[in-house]
């Protein structure tokens, strides 16, 4: 599910801006570049300048010899070096490390690093290297240093259903060396820096982490060899006979915590036992990013030549082939075992490294290091060409909206050619180069049709469709840009799938050149007699399923993926059940809509976690949900948590659930762009405002949540403009709204102006994509992004920031900066039979070390598009997350102000939302709307009223509290 969400979000719609540019020709270079070129370019240029590689150079630079800011205050004895040969250097966020070079000649060199991570392994270590005061390519601003990750133990151990568990993880303690790599992996050897003759300084400048710095080494590159010279060298070995199965599942070790072991559920593969889920097979779709590395240590009884062969599934949803690049003892052996390709086939079979020629590979007696890295770099052309060509098509749909404004109406002739002359030529050579792509890929997929070639096909002929009619272009720019099957949608769908490279393995071996190997495939007998064991076992299902639970065991419903379910139920297993002897099952639940229904036939659970922060409110006023103030010790637990989550889980003097996950809503932007421009991250709305000229004359705009909602806007896209300028949307007693009072129509001004006054754009289905491509360089999101970012853009990692969101300005100085943020919560029903043990659970699930544990356990068995965003304040702090955004975020949710529910606070939303639309686009008067809205509210306030029993007859006969910071603080400190 997250996978799919964060493979959808990177292919998103594009912008609609609103402004009209005058007649002239449009200039299609709308953006200028303001960061490097990419490497292959700059290396293009070097190759046409004539700079080659130096040949035989090599020079080695200790910490002593670094230039480093503070007088080397940072530099470490080798006492305190961690095992080192020499003094290190402990560098750490925003230091630089400055090394001088003496080049033999100008040319081209490489560079590798000694180092030993100290800060939390799950935070990525990232650098930059500038050489001579420059970043020679845009890649060489973040240069990554690994860590290697090792199960803490082999341990076979089953969890209540017969599932085996995946093992925790432990980040590898020890000293390391890496190249300097482009962290994309679409180079397949290491960057080079051209150095000139004589003198050069090179600064390593720290993004992100702490580490100790050993020794810098520069030198020339080391040239591979063809498998030919290779077996030249060892021409008088031994060609080994024996053969040696390993286990795949069982690596030493691998440079994401994430690639894991795989229960799959087949007598072909081994260990195996029907209705048992053994983690017998390993990586899959866990093993499938570009640069993900796993090795296996293999005890061979002597030395000699031996032949490698693996038993594979590559079924990898495109139909591409995937790549494997092979080291042994950690180098790559010979040239052909580089970009190893693995062909698709969606059964079990032995892959045999050399096909009908076998490789033989030497190894020394003893134990020899296996190691498989994900290769990405043949596919590396296309996936450019893709990008680039997206970037284009964005410009041109820019000047196409910049020249027609909103209007699609189809009766309208354009004559767009009279502005944009080249724009039949540029469509077609955009086609063309599609189609070199598509022959490209054709011959890396032995001429099989895979989805991407198809794919490619297509948008390669809607592009030429369009060039035939240009003039068409701006009634068919769905099928450009902002159509679910345009151009560019199919392009970005393309660029992630080549980039997707899964391979699940079975077993390794090493063999003669003519001995048996075990069969691929299970018999038929095998296969038919676990299909009858299977059949009987289906009787007495044992998934997460809903099921009746005996009255000693509490019932949890799960409204989240099975991946959290299963560690949560390992988790109260392991130590809530055994601590308090309460037993729990949980259950994934199909819709949480579904509990209304539930809780009406008796049939809902004790407890229902991860649900929608309105669902309490709704079962509340209808009886179902229990008051958690009645538990002596909620306000110890409350605690826990920012008061302003709890406000729509109020209602009158009631606490009905306990939030569970968090949001935040806080500026992104990108640190390149910004600096390269010489603007300043705004920290009010006037900022915003002052900025926007520079930013929009460089095609650029700042993005705001109200561009990413469709028609409907709801509360947590319009509400902060209200509560920033000290507004309401209630009067006290609930029996009124307060949207008309003067404060809360500054909001709304605000709210409009920007869009209708300073061309904010109006809609942005997805603004993590244009962040990555600069088009909105900076903008308020939500969690959803910073997971996005941080787990599907790693071209920009360490290139953009967080800041607060921006506020209004106080007199004395201070700035609001309130907004919205709840995220998911739990909460208990009424018809339960166990609220002091269901209170219990709870108070244990949101307990601090609890999700604390939780939160770093998800992350590094899932990888970061698993981050949990816990509500719990203190946990928060704690969690594996960079210390610079976790502050802001805390920042932040001190103006956490979630709106309170009411029987009619939909209305409210609704008619705010309406208000925007009309004022943006049909040019109201905000003043008059907002008095339309109210009449709209005010009749549905009535009604609702009536029906929860506060109004009788047209009189209030019934208080009803709209609850308030204040308000939850005091029950907190009570």
């Amino acid at each position: 599910m997250i996978k799919s969400i964060i493979k959808w979000s990177v292919i998103g719609l594009l912008l609609v801006p609103t402004t009209v540019k005058a007649n002239e020709e449009i200039d299609l270079g709308l953006q200028e570049d303001v960061i490097e070129s990419g490497y292959h370019v700059i290396s293009d240029e070097w190759q046409s300048e004539s700079i080659t590689r130096v040949d035989s150079f090599e020079q080695r630079v200790s910490p002593s010899a670094f230039i480093v800011e503070e007088n080397n205050e940072n530099l470490l004895s080798q006492r305190n070096s961690e095992g080192y040969h020499s003094d290190v250097l402990e560098w750490s966020d925003s230091q630089s490390a400055v090394i001088e070079v003496n080049a033999p000649k100008k040319g081209l060199y490489q560079l590798n690093v000694d180092y030993y991570p100290l800060s939390d392994p799950l935070v990525s270590i990232e650098g930059a290297i500038m050489v001579n005061g420059e970043y020679q390519y845009r890649e060489s601003r973040r240069i990554v240093f690994p860590v290697d990750w090792e199960s803490q133990s082999d341990e076979v151990v089953l969890d209540r259903r017969d599932n085996q568990v995946v093992p925790q993880q432990s980040a590898i303690e020890k000293w390391y060396n890496t190249y300097a790599l482009d962290a994309n992996y679409y180079e397949d050897e290491p960057l080079e820096f051209l150095l000139e003759e004589g003198k050069n300084t090179i600064e390593i400048n720290s993004l992100r982490g702490k580490l100790l710095l050993g020794d810098i080494t520069i030198s020339s590159k080391k040239e591979a060899i063809s498998y030919v010279d290779y077996l030249e060298q060892y021409r008088e070995e031994e060609k080994i006979d024996d053969t040696i199965i390993l286990e795949a599942e069982l690596p030493a070790y691998k440079n994401s915590s994430y690639i894991r072991p795989i229960s799959t559920n087949s007598p072909s593969v081994t260990p195996y036992e029907t209705g048992v889920g053994y983690l017998n097979t390993f990586g899959g779709e866990s093993w499938s990013k570009p640069g993900q590395e796993v090795t296996w240590n293999i005890d061979v009884p002597k030395s000699g030549l031996y032949n490698l062969s693996a038993k594979v599934m590559q079924s990898n949803p495109s139909g591409d082939t995937v790549f494997r690049t092979l080291s042994v003892n950690g180098d790559v052996p010979f040239d052909e075992v580089k970009h190893y390709p693995f062909e698709l086939n969606d059964e079990w079979y032995i892959e045999t490294f050399g096909k009908e020629e076998p490789f033989y590979i030497y190894l020394e007696k003893g134990n020899n290091e296996v190691n498989m890295t994900v290769d990405v770099s043949p596919y590396a052309p296309v996936v450019r060409t893709i990008d680039q060509m997206m970037k284009e098509i964005e410009d041109l749909t820019l000047s196409i909206r910049q020249l027609t404004g909103n209007n699609q109406d189809p009766n309208r002739d354009w004559d767009i050619v009279e502005y944009i002359p080249e724009i039949e030529d540029t469509l077609i050579e955009w086609a063309k180069a599609l189609e070199n792509e598509l022959d490209y890929l054709l011959a890396l997929n032995n001429e099989n049709e895979t989805t991407t070639v198809v794919s490619l096909r297509i948008a390669a002929d809607r592009l030429r469709s369009l060039a035939d009619e240009p003039n068409e272009i701006p009634n068919r720019i769905h099928e450009l840009s902002e159509g679910t099957s345009s151009a560019t949608q199919m392009l970005g769908t393309i660029m992630i799938d080549l980039q997707d490279q899964p391979l699940l393995l079975d077993q390794l071996y090493l063999h003669g050149e003519d001995n048996d190997l075990p069969n691929a495939m299970a018999g038929w007998f095998t296969k038919l007699s676990d299909n009858v064991k299977r059949f009987f076992n289906s009787f007495t299902n044992n998934d997460y399923s809903v099921s009746e639970v005996d009255d000693e065991t509490l019932e949890v419903w799960v409204n989240r993926p099975r991946q959290y379910l299963e560690l949560l139920q390992q988790m109260t297993d392991q130590y809530f059940t055994p601590e308090t002897g309460i037993k729990v099952q949980y259950s994934l639940m199909p819709d949480e809509a579904k509990l209304i229904l539930a809780n009406a036939a008796d049939s809902q659970p004790d407890i229902a976690l991860g649900i929608s922060n309105w669902l309490p409110y709704e079962l509340a006023v209808r009886g179902a949900a229990v008051d958690l103030r009645q538990f002596e010790d909620f306000k110890e637990v409350g605690q826990n948590y920012s008061p302003g989550a709890f406000l729509p889980l109020v209602v009158d003097d009631g606490v009905y659930a306990l939030p569970e996950t968090q949001d935040f809503y806080v500026q992104y932007y990108r640190i390149d762009i910004l600096e390269s421009l010489d603007i300043p991250v705004p920290s009010t709305w006037d900022d915003v405002i002052d900025i926007l000229p520079e930013l929009q004359r460089f095609g650029m705009n700042y993005y705001t949540p109200i561009a990413g909602a469709q028609g409907f806007k709801p509360f947590q896209t319009t509400a902060p403009y209200i509560y920033q300028h000290g507004g309401d949307l209630y009067d006290p007693d609930g029996f009124g709204t307060q949207i008309d009072s003067e404060e809360s129509l500054k909001g709304i001004q605000l709210m409009t102006d920007l869009n209708t006054i300073y061309s904010m754009p109006l809609q942005v289905p997805n603004f993590y994509n244009h962040f990555r491509y600069t088009t909105l360089p900076i903008g308020i999101a939500e969690f959803g992004t910073y997971v996005q970012l941080t787990a599907a853009a790693p071209e920009i990692s360490g290139w953009w920031d967080i800041a607060p969101h921006p506020g209004v300005e106080q007199e004395d100085g201070t700035v609001e900066r309130f907004a919205t943020g709840s995220g998911q919560s739990m909460m208990m029903f009424e018809g339960s039979g166990k609220k002091q043990e269901a209170w219990e659970l709870m108070k244990w699930w949101g307990a601090t070390e609890t999700q604390t544990e939780f939160a770093a356990t998800l992350q590094t068995l899932y990888g970061p598009e698993y981050m949990w965003n816990t509500a719990n304040v203190e946990s928060f702090k704690q969690l594996p997350w960079p210390e610079e955004h976790k502050e802001v975020i805390l920042e932040q949710w001190d103006y956490l102000l979630e709106v309170p529910k009411t029987p009619y606070s939909y209305m409210v939303e609704r008619e705010i939302s309406n208000v925007w639309n009309s004022v943006v686009f049909d040019g109201e008067i905000t003043r008059s709307s907002v008095d339309d809205s109210i009449v709209n509210i005010n009749r549905e306030l009535r009604r609702k009223l009536e029906e929860f029993g506060y109004i009788e007859d047209g009189e209030k006969v019934k208080s009803y509290r709209i609850p308030t910071i204040e308000l939850i603080e005091g029950w907190l400190e009570e």
